[in-house]
């Protein structure tokens, strides 16, 4: 039996989820009048959707049986096949037609997919025979940790808000990890834990079930003479946003004797009286480890020139940052609010202009894109980047309340930001010219290929360092 698990952060799920690849029996070629829901579509809900859509699960229906998905299938179709435009399902929203695609944490579903969903739809939504349906998945806790059981979990301190009430921004108490030693990480998750039955939210997250709509947070030691001190800063913590899983080469650091120091909940009524609380879940690297690479500090985004005008679709935001260091560009994690609709990053160096990637934006559902290890950007000190975000303040965009309304940079959702959080690091020029002959090496590249985001990949640079003093043909 297969195991499936839901996220812990949904967000608004208002229909459904699919994600992943394709069983052996929903890959075998059909025609468009003979896919079926045992043979074809069963294996996709299976295999990535019903963990949510089921009884008890945080989605709004079940798909779990024929009966329960038919009524839905001209809806399935339709919000599959938004793709990577707000409201698609699953809610991941890399663009396909550029920049790099290889990523860790790939939730889209294939071309071929979605013409399978797309087919069984359009003619009739067949059931086909049901001896031929695969088993259906054991199924976990909903709220189950998505990289598996952590190495060490933290609660944090029980929160009440109560049914009606406004929106707050309160700090929190600091809580002692328990930890004796140092230690790196290599993961971490982040999961509300309230009272709330999912059975009984409404069918929807955002609105019925959460209370936590985002946390900032930082780590140190707190003593009462010195207060917190080597503070250690971490990803924010946002409803439906994935696991952050760090460059591999550049574990965190948690230290022995710390504390989790809860700096900013924003906390919100999900429409009745709860208590929750967040957990934070860690996941180490070996004890011998030890990092290589050094966390970035550069920064990209705008919070003063902000200005959306009301009624407007396509509006245009741009933000520029010079780096100063060799970097690895780990994460793509735009994040904008309620108008936002899409964003891209693009490098500049010297004469090439180069599009890292491009991705929808649903505020609903704050995603990043963890790149894989040897697909990463590796840009050098000088690249330009530019951010540009797109803003579809419309009446069409259902994130928005009031289209008519002018809004600028603000901590709520009916303000904006335009930011990018996603991870990186910096190199020395040694390491930058290891990184990329490892992997010339490793994918096989030549001096006729180009991959993108990596500008200087193919040419064959001679590492010098104190103990190779002769250049490399």
């Amino acid at each position: 039996m297969r195991k499936s698990i839901c996220p812990s952060r949904a967000v608004s799920i208002t229909l459904l989820s699919l994600l992943l690849p394709l069983s052996a029996a929903a890959q075998s070629p059909a025609s468009p009048e003979e896919v079926t829901f045992s043979e074809h579509v069963a294996p996709i809900l299976y295999e990535n959707c019903v963990k949510c859509h089921r009884g008890g699960g945080v989605a709004p229906m079940s798909l779990m049986t024929y009966e329960e998905a038919r009524p839905w299938a001209p809806v399935i179709k339709y919000k599959t096949g938004l793709r990577d435009k707000i409201g698609t399902m699953p809610p991941y929203y890399l663009e396909r037609d550029i920049g790099i695609q290889q990523v860790k944490d790939d939730e889209r579903l294939s071309e071929e997919q979605l013409q399978l969903i797309a087919s069984w739809a359009d003619n009739g939504a067949l059931q086909g025979n049901p001896e031929n349906l695969p088993p259906l998945p054991e199924f976990s806790n909903t709220n189950e940790w998505r990289l598996g059981e952590p190495d060490l979990i933290v609660p944090l301190e029980d929160v009440f808000v109560g049914a009606g009430e406004a929106d707050s921004w309160v700090s929190g108490t600091p809580i002692p990890t328990g930890l004796l030693q140092d230690r790196y990480v290599s993961a971490v998750d982040m999961r509300e834990v309230n009272d709330v039955d999912s059975s009984d939210a409404g069918g929807t997250i955002i609105g019925g079930l959460y209370i936590f709509h985002h946390m900032t947070w930082q780590t140190g030691v707190v003593t009462e003479e010195a207060g917190e001190v080597d503070e250690v800063g971490w990803p924010v913590h946002e409803l439906g946003r994935n696991p952050d899983i760090f460059d591999p080469k550049a574990g965190r650091l948690l230290e022995a004797d710390a504390s989790v120091i809860p700096l900013t909940y924003h906390l919100h009524s999900n429409g009745r009286d709860t208590n929750g609380h967040m957990e934070l879940g860690f996941y180490f690297h070996p004890e011998d480890y030890e990092p290589e690479h050094q966390r970035a500090r550069w920064s990209l985004g705008d919070g003063l020139n902000i200005s959306i005008q009301g009624d407007v679709p396509e509006q245009e935001l741009h933000s520029y940052t010079v780096l100063q260091k060799h970097t690895k560009i780990s994460s793509f994690e735009p994040h904008l609010h309620a108008p936002g609709a899409r964003t891209c990053l693009e490098a500049i160096w010297g004469n090439q202009i180069e599009m890292l990637a491009c991705a929808g934006y649903d505020h609903n559902w704050v995603k990043q894109y963890t790149f894989e290890d040897d697909y990463a950007p590796l840009l050098p000190e000088g690249t330009i980047l530019h951010m540009i975000g797109y803003m579809d303040n419309v009446g069409s965009n259902p994130n928005v309340i009031d289209p008519r309304n002018w809004s600028g940079s603000g901590n709520r959702s009916i303000t904006n930001m335009f930011l990018h959080l996603g991870q990186s690091v910096e190199l020395t020029d040694e390491q930058f010219v290891k990184e990329m002959a490892e992997r010339r090496e490793k994918l096989g590249l030549t001096r006729n290929d180009h991959q993108v985001g990596c500008p200087l990949c193919m040419a064959d640079i001679p590492l010098l360092g104190p103990e190779d003093d002769t250049a490399d043909d």
